[in-house]
């Protein structure tokens, strides 16, 4: 029996079970002796993309809903580390140490967000970068809600004025008034850079900056974060925020264990990998998602986003297949490049293109990122083997659909 082992269960590593799982069956006789066996450290699937939401029942969905009816088997543990050498992976599980052979692998665990050195960040901070980390958010919230008034009590502190930290930032009017902190609220966006959305683009900025002050949320740009204490965070300027509430959304960083691989790694640690997934001077090794970066227009890299690692994962599982069953790979080829932001109850922004042309704004984005949070991005739940493996198949969905007027 041959083993195909994918590690990670998130959106390239889901993905790639379910595609390298579509072709055994589809290959019969010739697949009936490969074994694909997935490991995370968790038994769920995380809709991570929606952990800033208010509502997050729904983000995480069990392995054994989406991978027994295909036959995939899976488990539950901590990569500690990988030989590539031996073909050996070493993993502490709930029985203790363990090492797994395989004969192909699918490296698929992801990100992290970076947790610098700073004094009481580990203590202190939260974020939202695990579906654990999400609801330990939640419930502190929740205890703020129900607790006395005291200061810093309806103060939310965001550190990292990105894609997650915009987000996180939009969404909290919302969330406190659902645990019931209603009045004077405030929401701090914290950036080390000049302008939020540092990396979006000069056009979708001022749509950003409007959404941001119609939220009433505040910007403090240009400062770091120098210290996080339990009632607040001080900034390099000398400022400090009385804040019962301070989350982390500064950067995100490749898997650690793609450091121990040798071979060239990108500024954010993500392995290198060709058209059809493959490690290079790795044999028998691929890597999808946000651990790797494939060039896949022959210009432009990879973002860390599920936009590129729900496809990555796909064709990294059907070609880790035909890989060992000496069929035809096939090259993964986008050819097209969206960001939609959520921006709360003001709406969204929807761009297109690499130079983020803005396409949509308002509630016309708003029924786009709806759209993709709620149901493009998730795999079917009806355990029907035929819709798991059709949504699987090595292709690249068209862009998203876009409502009402295009902005001018």
């Amino acid at each position: 029996m041959a083993r195909i082992v994918v590690l990670g269960a998130g959106f390239a590593g889901l993905w790639a079970a379910i595609g390298a799982a579509r072709l055994r069956e589809a290959i019969g006789d010739a697949g009936r002796d490969i074994e694909i066996h997935l490991i995370d450290r968790n038994p769920y699937h995380n809709i991570r993309v929606r952990n800033y939401e208010v509502d997050l029942s729904g983000v995480a969905l069990p392995l054994s809903q989406l991978l027994d009816p295909i036959g995939v088997t899976h488990g539950i543990g901590e990569v500690k580390a990988v030989d590539p050498a031996r073909c050996e992976i070493s993993l502490v599980t709930g029985g203790g140490k363990e090492t797994l052979n395989y004969d192909r692998l699918v490296l698929a665990l992801g990100s992290e967000v970076m947790r610098p050195d700073i004094p009481g960040l580990a203590e202190h901070a939260f974020d939202v970068d695990t579906y654990a980390a999400a609801l330990r958010l939640e419930e502190h919230l929740t205890s703020l809600g129900r607790s006395a008034p005291l200061p810093g009590r309806s103060t939310i502190a965001v550190v990292g004025a990105g894609f997650t930290g915009i987000e996180v930032a939009a969404e909290m009017p919302d969330r406190l008034v659902r645990v019931g902190i209603t009045g004077d609220r405030r929401i701090v966006l914290v950036d080390p850079n000049p302008a939020v959305g540092a990396t979006i683009g000069d056009q979708a900025r001022p749509v950003i900056e409007t959404a941001l002050s119609s939220l009433g949320i505040e910007t403090r740009l240009g400062v770091r974060v120098a210290s996080v204490e339990a009632s607040g965070v001080r900034l390099s300027s000398g400022e400090f925020i009385p804040a019962r509430t301070v989350i982390w959304c500064a950067g995100m960083r490749a898997s650690r264990l793609a450091e121990s691989f040798p071979g060239a790694r990108d500024r954010l640690g993500r392995l290198l990998v060709d058209p059809f997934m493959r490690v290079a001077d790795l044999p028998g090794i691929f890597a999808a998602g946000d651990v790797a970066s494939s060039v896949i227009d022959g210009l432009h890299p990879t973002v860390m986003s599920c936009q590129f690692a729900r496809p990555m994962g796909r064709f990294a599982g059907h070609n880790v297949v035909a890989d060992l069953a000496g069929r035809p790979m096939l090259p993964l080829r986008i050819d097209w490049y969206v960001t939609v932001l959520d921006l709360g109850d003001w709406g969204a922004l929807y761009t297109e293109g690499w130079n983020r042309e803005v396409r949509t704004t308002g509630e016309a984005a708003k029924a786009t990122k709806q759209t993709i949070n709620r149901k493009r991005i998730y795999p079917p739940l009806s355990g029907s083997k035929d819709e798991l493996f059709a949504a699987a198949a090595p292709t690249v969905q068209a862009p998203p659909p876009t409502y009402g007027a295009p902005r001018r």
